[in-house]
């Protein structure tokens, strides 16, 4: 059998200007994600870690790890709390990037669920490695990345809801990706350069777009006559229209009165 690739990369140009991903059925009949670089192409698996290893028979190195240190925490209750060494951030980081290279290949494929569990395990390893070394370096090596992952978790569980036009239930997810973010520039003391944030901006800007989508269907939906009723309500009120609004007044609570008993029938 060949190990050339070259007849693999004729067939699938890379192009540098746009993400070239697909998924394939590989030799053992799970599906694979291939990404096109310049150099080659990555293959990952879709679940476990991308590139199929058990380290040390665990899911992951974080999983390793997170079990290594339940474990010594355990047995230490009253010793120095559980601390990472170097070649431990290490094997993280470079676990990190793989999950990174897979979540955006899925991002692109528009697998936004597995986009999503793969972001939110990733801010579940930056906060592990936050609360494990006491080396500033480390800490910055991955927090410096949560914004950019905390935005793209985001938008993994909001599109779907987006598309579906669910901008009700959009908006909240969408309003705490924001506030992790600004938690995060708090966390730093950068909280005053919150409009330099990409992530941030981004996120403020698509609430926006969405918030006005979903008030200008509202408006150009049909009325409810009870709608109607309170609307004209209002402008009497503040006209000082005093008879008309009692009047008003009377239509709907006779309304909601049928209402309350068409249900209970």
């Amino acid at each position: 059998m060949s190990q050339d690739l070259s007849k693999i990369l004729k067939s699938w140009r890379f192009d540098p200007d746009e993400v070239t991903v697909r998924i394939i059925k590989g030799d053992d009949g799970r599906e694979k994600v291939q990404l096109r670089v310049d150099l080659g192409v990555l293959q990952m698996e879709i679940e476990g870690r991308p590139d199929g290893a058990r380290p040390k028979g665990c899911k992951s190195w974080l999983n390793y790890y997170e079990k290594k240190q339940r474990a010594y925490d355990a047995a230490h209750p009253d010793s120095a709390a559980f601390l990472l060494e170097d070649e431990d951030c290490a094997r993280l980081w470079r676990e990190a990037v793989q999950y990174y290279h897979r979540y955006l290949s899925f991002w692109h494929l528009e697998r936004y669920e597995l986009c999503a569990r793969d972001t939110r395990r990733n801010l579940r390893l930056f906060a592990f490695v936050r609360a494990h070394t006491e080396d500033e370096r480390h800490k910055l090596q991955f927090d410096q990345w949560r914004p950019y992952v905390i935005m793209m978790h985001t938008r993994s569980v909001a599109t779907p809801l987006v598309e579906k036009g669910a901008h009700r239930q959009a908006l909240p997810v969408i309003e705490s990706g924001m506030d992790a973010i600004r938690d995060f520039l708090d966390e730093y003391q950068q909280g005053h350069r919150a409009d330099e944030c990409v992530e941030l901006v981004s996120l403020e800007r698509w609430h926006e777009d969405i918030l006005s989508s979903e008030e200008r269907a509202s408006a150009a939906r049909p009325k409810s006559p009870i709608e109607i009723l309170r609307k004209k309500l209002a402008a009497a009120v503040a006209a000082e229209q005093f008879e008309e609004a009692a009047q008003l007044r009377d239509e709907i609570r006779r309304i909601n009165h049928e209402v309350r008993s068409t249900n209970d029938e």
